[in-house]
Order: C-alpha cells, then sequence, then structure tokens
C-alpha cells in the first residue's frame, strides 16, 4: 500500500441525502417509471399478464409484485423492442455480446448520457480523482459501455482523460511512462498483465507516477486487490455496473473501501434468493435485482443480474447513506456444481493468492469423463518460484492443493505450468472451460 492517502470526498449531495427523503424519492420515481413501462409493449403484456396498474405502487415494498426481466427478454425483443422513448430521441446504443451470437442492444437520451457521466464522477471522486489529474482509460471504446462510462465519468469531474483504450499493452507502458498519469482504469486482470509486461521489459512498474486505479467489469478477489496495489504502489478501488443497467456506475466504492455504494437514488436494489426469488437478510449473499429509476431511454423493471453478492445498509464512515453491496461472489449462472458442491471461481482465486509464489493467471477446466464431474486447475507459477527442481514443484502443488480444499470443500487435480503460460486479455479474463457444456 502507497504512502499516500484518499480523502474523502463526496461529489453529489444526493450521496448523503437521509434515508426518509431518498425512501420518498425513490417510491416518487418508482410511480413515474412504471407508468412509463406500462406504454411499452413488452412491459404491457407482462403487467396484463399479472394484473398490474401503475396505481398498485403505493410503498416501495410494492415493487414486489412488478414481474422481472431477464436477459433473455432483452434478446427475444431485439433490437430496440424495449425503447420507451420514440427513436429519434436517442443518443447513443451500446450493447454487449451474448451466448447465441445476438448482441443485447441499450440505448441512451441525451439526459441519459449525462446521468451516467455523473453516476461514474460519483465513484471517481470517492476513489481520489481530481480535476488536476490525469486519467488513463485502458478500457475498449466501441459497443461495450465500460470506455466511454468511464471517459464521461472523468470529464464530469474536470480531470483530463488519456483515451488508451485496450490492448497494445506495449504502448499502454509507454504512455504511463511518458504523461504519468494519476489513475488508471481497466479491468484488474489487465492491471496485472500490464504490471507483468513491463517487469519483463526491465521496467518497474512501482516506479510509474499513478496513485490510485478504478478497477471494474470482471470478478476479482480482496487478495488480487492487495497485489494490485504491491505491483503498482497505488490504491485500488472497486466498482460496478452492468450495460443492461446503464454500464459502469451502479455502485463504486469510497475512501473507506468497505464495499460499494450502491447509486440508489438512480436504482432500486433487491437481494434475492436466486432460487425462490424470496429476499434474503442483509449480509447474506443472494442475486441482485435491480430496477432503474430515472433511465429514460429504456427503463427497466427488476432485472435479474444473476450477479451474486450481498448488501450491507449500515451508515459508512464517509458520511454516504446508500446501502453497500460486497464484491460479487460469482454469477447464478456461471456457477460450477462439482459433486454438489457449490463452487464459484473467485473461491479458486482467493485460494491461489493466499499461496506464495502462484499468480492470480489460472484456468479452471470441468470435465466428465465418466459418471463423476472432474475439475483441473491450471495455475500459472511465479518467474521466482517457477523451478526444475521436482522437489520444489511438488511443496507448490501440495500446498494449492491443500488451499482449494480448505476454501472450496472440493478436491481438484492441480497442474503447474510455467510463467507465460496462460494467454492473457485486455478485457474480461477467461477463467473456465466447461468441457461438460461443450460435449453434453
Amino acid at each position: 500500500m502507497p504512502e499516500f492517502r484518499v480523502e474523502n470526498r463526496i461529489h453529489d449531495k444526493a450521496e448523503a441525502m437521509p434515508r426518509s427523503e431518498l425512501n420518498a424519492l425513490q417510491l416518487h420515481r418508482l410511480k413515474e417509471v412504471v407508468a412509463r413501462v406500462a406504454e411499452v409493449p413488452f412491459y404491457k403484456a407482462a403487467f396484463a399478464r399479472d394484473g398490474i396498474t401503475p396505481d398498485a405502487i403505493r410503498t416501495l415494498d410494492d415493487i414486489r409484485r412488478l414481474p422481472f426481466t431477464t436477459k433473455e427478454d432483452l434478446r427475444q425483443n431485439y433490437p430496440l423492442g424495449l425503447l420507451a422513448v420514440p427513436r429519434e430521441k436517442l443518443a447513443r446504443i451500446h450493447g454487449s455480446s451474448g451466448t447465441t451470437g445476438k448482441l443485447t442492444l441499450v440505448a441512451y437520451t441525451a439526459e441519459d448520457r449525462a446521468t451516467w457521466a455523473n453516476l461514474c464522477a460519483r465513484f471517481l471522486v470517492g476513489g481520489g480523482l481530481q480535476p488536476s489529474h490525469l486519467a488513463h482509460v485502458a478500457f475498449g471504446y466501441g459497443l461495450f459501455t465500460g470506455g466511454f462510462g468511464l471517459h464521461y465519468g472523468i470529464e464530469r469531474v474536470g480531470a483530463a482523460v488519456l483515451p488508451a483504450a485496450s490492448g497494445n499493452t506495449a504502448r499502454q507502458i509507454m504512455l504511463l511512462q511518458d504523461l504519468a498519469p494519476d489513475a488508471i482504469i481497466c479491468t484488474p486482470s489487465y492491471a496485472l498483465n500490464i504490471a507483468d509486461y513491463a517487469r519483463r521489459q526491465g521496467i518497474d512498474p512501482r516506479a510509474f507516477a499513478l496513485k490510485y486505479g478504478h478497477f471494474g467489469g470482471e470478478m476479482w478477489t480482496e487478495d488480487m486487490r492487495t497485489q494490485i496495489e504491491s505491483e503498482l504502489n497505488i490504491i485500488a478501488f472497486n466498482n460496478y455496473g452492468l450495460s443492461e443497467v446503464i454500464g459502469p456506475g451502479v455502485s463504486g466504492e469510497c475512501a473507506v473501501q468497505n464495499g460499494m455504494h450502491v447509486q440508489e437514488d438512480h436504482f432500486i436494489v433487491e437481494c434475492l434468493d436466486p432460487v425462490t426469488m424470496e429476499p434474503v437478510d442483509d449480509y447474506t449473499y443472494g442475486e441482485l435485482v435491480f430496477t432503474t429509476l430515472t433511465k429514460q431511454a429504456m427503463p427497466l423493471i427488476r432485472y435479474r443480474t444473476r450477479d451474486i453478492a450481498a448488501l450491507d445498509p449500515c451508515p459508512c464512515a464517509c458520511g454516504r447513506t446508500t446501502v453497500r453491496m460486497s464484491r460479487v461472489k460469482g454469477r447464478s449462472d456461471d456457477m460450477l456444481i462439482i459433486r454438489g458442491v457449490n463452487l464459484f471461481p473467485s473461491q479458486i482465486e482467493e485460494a491461489l493468492l493466499q499461496v506464495e509464489g502462484t499468480t492470480p493467471h489460472y484456468l479452471i477446466e470441468v470435465s466428465r469423463p465418466g459418471t463423476l464431474d472432474e475439475i483441473t486447475v491450471k495455475v500459472e507459477v511465479s518467474q521466482e518460484s517457477f523451478s526444475d527442481k521436482m522437489s520444489d514443484m511438488q511443496r507448490l502443488h501440495d500446498a494449492i492443493d491443500r488451499r482449494i480444499q480448505a476454501i472450496t470443500g472440493i478436491h481438484a487435480r492441480v497442474e503447474l505450468v510455467a510463467p507465460q503460460t496462460i494467454e492473457r486479455s485486455a478485457g474480461k479474463a477467461l477463467r473456465v472451460i466447461d468441457h461438460r457444456k461443450l460435449t453434453g
């Protein structure tokens, strides 16, 4: 951890709104958005099916009477069947790829784009960004929402933007050296990739002028945060968003770094049991479900994210009054069930980063050669620990095996691989190959 600290700053007074006022605002906006989407054919049919009318919303608890929206609903209404405004009102269209080959498209009005910028500015300011800073954005610029959303947020703060985009790691390092940006913004795995590449070129990544990093776009662990902070000599902040809801800006950490503040004046978040769809208790992991309160072009009602996290309603020392969400533990549709045991890839990462000599670069392969599932974890050994001594590698192998069993409760086949063996990515890292899905 670097010697400098982050000053506790709030970008928007709405972040510290008294809960009574916040709840009243949420109810007012919920009534408005339900009335607006009632004219969208998809929701009009869903409301009619469930006997819902806009005047049925009298309290915030009435949100549970509303139907869910899923990613499959967006696919079935491709390209823009859920628009709530005339097409000529659109200012931007983004999208994300899907397993079916069809994009999931999302649309923005000019007002949506301004809201998006402000939401990203909130967590950037909470994580140290100041108007005098230069921010290096190493997210992709295109249909993916990450690069543009953070770009808008940086401009809203008043800081300068270095739109480096993703890939071309050698150029990223050149820019980091020559322009000395204060903050870097990318996926956490790509931050480590940059540090690793720099070291292999004889460059100390801790010597960059970076102070802060804002990371999102993929799941990562607290141990990975520690490693990023150590390798880049920065303070690393977590943020969360998803294209369907708005993109980055749904939630983000403050200087306290104890959970990500959900922007509740713009979103209602529920945490539900992914099987029963009933609310879980505070601090209990469940599936996050979001209702957009202010989105104009394509508002969503009770959107099932499939992301598994927990909510903390306690006031934060930073002064913000919004509920905080934990790191995303996994996805309900990405959870692996191995011989009856639920396993999230993040648990494997947690285990690996607790064993000295490993790196956060790994690949999980699941197969079913007979009647039982088998899991293989390919682990990249650090350059310092890689050895041609069988005894050294066996000790490392056994340590990893024990740690995985301690955290997950399952036995995995561990394969140690040489440094730089596992493919790197400038975006989201590939963590799991499920051969059962490919062959079954």
